[in-house]
């Protein structure tokens, strides 16, 4: 019985059934939202009611009152910035996570969810060819898994350089020198900035937004001191992988600390025909990705894994009477990751992993990268569509004429809602982002996908 003495039957029977009806309706709905948070704001705020309703009932006004308002994104037509879907068995294994209402950091108090985060973490290593020593945390996304990875460095650096940063904080501290490709995701600067690291130093980039090794040489060769180098798996706009041999034999040559934004492109190590992508990318010291991309588990699961785990643990963990904590061993979930209470994260990527396989995963990702280079190529065989980066992965940058143009195909897409594609801007043009991100897209996906942006290049040129 709940709090309230109402079965939890009801309320749960009712949300499966709503849940299965989105569900169902995400093949053939208009992919945007259909109202605002404008428009959806007096449904759920106006006076605090005096009375309470029935759990069923809540559940019933929040799935027809949200309906509106919610966007397809678990669709096999969202291409729209880097969001993946979520796979049945990922779904089902949160929605026991919510049953199960596990405070998950310690071990001794949670052991079930320990043991499936630990056997994740284990698999992903193993999956990913990652270190096997390494520790594994799962975090809120991969914002805070590149946190925690830059986080362990800042630690590491500066107790290598003689500085207890936890016992003299950072004031006075040695400077850590931070280098980050000029097409790095911004938030990896974001993590700098919490961090106290401040601005990063940007080592120029090729045409399809690698990093350049020499480039990252000759800026380490200017100074002296710590240094930390984040390097990319996946660049946003063209895919596109650094070179992680080149730039981490750059990186050790100077001793610096080599960390990986991989919050797509880490799962490609998991495809062997990707080799050429990834190679090096296993002699980093600390990788973040983020589950809900290209594995396509539930929100929200960053991973964060860092190969020296004293590193991490200085970083992350606290030491305090009222916890009953294994002082050897993997140790607590809690030491991995910015948090203390949390829920059971790594539970749906164990299970997105346990009903894949590592056959399944390989094909999940080949998948990916197969639907973008098909819509890649047969957009570039219509007239006036520019494909702008070499689709060597899972992102398409489409260009149309001049920026006006562009604009317009974009917002023409998006108000049509067969597909989602976002806007952005990438070596000096607007372009339309394709992304492709879901388990589920497929063919007929592909072929809408490509149908609705020629009828919007087409309809924005007949406008002229």
């Amino acid at each position: 019985m709940s709090a309230g003495g109402e079965p939890y039957s009801e309320a749960l029977s009712a949300a499966a059934r709503r849940a299965a009806q989105w569900l169902a309706s995400l093949p053939d709905r208009h992919v945007g939202p259909a109202q605002s948070a404008h428009d959806l704001a007096a449904d759920f705020a106006g006076p605090f009611p005096s009375q309470g309703m029935s759990a069923a009932a809540v559940v019933e006004y929040l799935a027809d009152k949200a309906e509106p308002g919610l966007m397809a994104m678990p669709s096999g037509r969202f291409f729209g910035w880097v969001i993946g879907g979520t796979l049945p068995a990922a779904l089902a294994a949160d929605w026991l996570v919510s049953a199960w209402d596990q405070n998950s950091g310690l071990r001794y108090a949670t052991p079930a969810i320990a043991a499936i985060e630990e056997g994740a973490g284990h698999w992903l290593l193993d999956l990913l060819g990652l270190p096997a020593e390494s520790d594994v945390g799962f975090t809120t996304g991969a914002t805070m898994a590149n946190f925690t990875g830059l986080a362990a460095a800042r630690w590491r650096l500066l107790a290598d350089a003689g500085w207890d940063l936890d016992g003299d904080g950072l004031a006075g501290a040695p400077r850590i020198r931070c280098f980050v490709g000029q097409e790095r995701h911004e938030t990896i600067d974001l993590g700098l900035r919490y961090l106290g690291l401040g601005r990063p130093t940007a080592v120029p980039a090729d045409a399809q937004g690698r990093l350049v090794a020499a480039e990252l040489d000759r800026l380490l060769s200017e100074g002296s001191g710590p240094a930390l180098v984040c390097l990319q798996a996946g660049n946003l706009h063209s895919g596109a992988f650094d070179p992680f041999d080149a730039a981490i034999e750059v990186a050790r040559r100077h001793g610096a600390w080599v960390h990986v934004d991989g919050a797509f492109g880490l799962w490609a190590a998991a495809v062997p025909e990707f080799a050429d992508l990834t190679r090096g990318m296993a002699l980093a010291d600390s990788w973040g990705t983020d589950a809900h991309k290209t594995l396509n588990v539930p929100y929200d699961c960053g991973i964060a894994v860092v190969k020296e785990s004293t590193a991490l643990r200085n970083a992350m963990g606290l030491h305090t009477s009222y916890l009953v904590h294994d002082a050897e061993g993997p140790g607590d979930p809690f030491q991995k990751v910015p948090e203390l209470s949390r829920r059971g994260r790594g539970v749906p990527v164990w299970a997105a992993l346990r009903s894949l396989g590592r056959d399944g995963v390989a094909a999940q990702v080949r998948g990916l990268a197969d639907a973008a280079s098909k819509i890649g190529s047969r957009l570039a065989e219509v007239d006036g569509v520019e494909v702008l980066n070499a689709v060597d992965y899972t992102q398409v940058s489409l260009a149309f004429r001049d920026d006006a143009t562009t604009r317009a195909v974009t917002a023409r897409v998006i108000e049509d809602g067969k597909v989602w594609m976002s806007g952005s801007h990438w070596q000096g043009r607007d372009v339309l982002r394709v992304s492709v991100s879901n388990w589920s897209t497929d063919a007929d996906d592909v072929g809408t996908a490509v149908e609705a942006v020629s009828s919007a290049l087409a309809a924005v040129l007949a406008a002229d």
